[in-house]
């Protein structure tokens, strides 16, 4: 009989390193939002992706940054977090922005994490650069941490994934799978439905309203025919904001509902009915609450 193996995998790395495309592409599906703006994923989510007798528990984590505001903070704790209680680190360092301040920042706590975590290194978008800067690229990175493996990829393009995806397979530890076979998250339905319609909000809006708002399923009911209706609440800071997510005559909130809705609907694969409301919640930031859907804990925002 073949020895099973599970394990948890951090994925680390700046804002927009591919971070989330990453584990999109190994999980197979849509499991962590996607956009061109930095700090969007606020969870530690949690895709299941499947190599032969090997579940890879990925742990997609917020981006690391300086933090300003408190959710900034508890987002920067909850990286670090998914990074020392994983199995193996991958860092991600996108190619072209090779090793920035932050990288070095990085790298320097990653020097103070206890001994005997594997951490390798993934330089992603290698599409968009020539060859010789790669190898400096490899090489500066090398001389400044003992990685123990260098992958080149391009998680948007799928160039490289299978390499790292099989070595991840092998070095993960024997034991039983932690999920069923065919769970791709262990984020519950109603969190990835608000995920994905807080990414269409991401798409639609601009500079920091964003950053400002928050997506709450509050409620979820099962129909007879199969359908499901999902009840949403947008909570934004200010009164202003509300009106510029409404948009004008309600184009802006029924484009979001129409992408979200869609996108839900093929994740589910069945029909969904969805509505949306959006509340002025001025403190919402400061919310236990607030942070517990996110998968966060608010102390770690002090």
């Amino acid at each position: 009989m073949t020895q099973t193996r599970a394990g948890f995998v951090a994925l680390i790395g700046e804002p927009n390193a591919g971070k989330s495309t990453l584990l999109n592409r190994m999980v197979g599906a849509k499991v962590s939002i996607v956009t061109h703006k930095v700090q969007t994923t606020r969870a530690r989510i949690r895709g299941v992706a499947m190599a032969g007798e090997t579940q890879i528990v990925f742990v997609d984590t917020p981006g690391l940054f300086q933090p300003k505001r408190r959710l900034d903070r508890a987002m920067v704790s909850a990286a670090w977090g998914g990074a020392a209680d994983a199995d193996i680190v991958v860092l991600l360092v996108e190619a072209q922005r090779g090793v920035t301040e932050g990288v070095k920042t990085i790298l320097g706590k990653l020097r103070d994490m206890p001994e005997g975590h594997k951490v390798a290194l993934a330089i992603n978008k290698i599409d968009r650069v020539e060859a010789p800067n790669l190898l400096a690229l490899t090489e500066s990175l090398n001389a400044e941490f003992d990685f123990v493996r260098t992958f080149m990829i391009s998680a948007e393009k799928g160039h490289g994934i299978d390499a790292l995806r099989d070595w991840l397979a092998e070095e993960l530890p024997e034991g039983p799978w932690l999920y069923p076979e065919d769970q791709i998250a262990d984020l519950p339905l109603r969190m990835i439905a608000a995920e994905m319609t807080r990414e269409k909000l991401t798409l639609r809006l601009h500079q920091e309203l964003p950053y400002q708002l928050t997506v709450e399923t509050e409620n979820w009911e099962e129909r007879k025919d199969g359908s499901a209706r999902i009840d949403q609440i947008i909570y934004v800071s200010r009164d202003g904001h509300k009106g510029i997510v409404l948009g004008k005559k309600g184009e802006t909130i029924k484009a979001v509902s129409t992408a979200a809705r869609a996108e839900i609907s093929a994740f589910m694969g069945r029909p969904v009915h969805l509505f949306l409301q959006v509340k002025v919640r001025e403190n919402w930031q400061d919310e236990a609450a607030r942070y517990s859907e996110m998968g966060l804990d608010i102390r770690d925002g002090n």
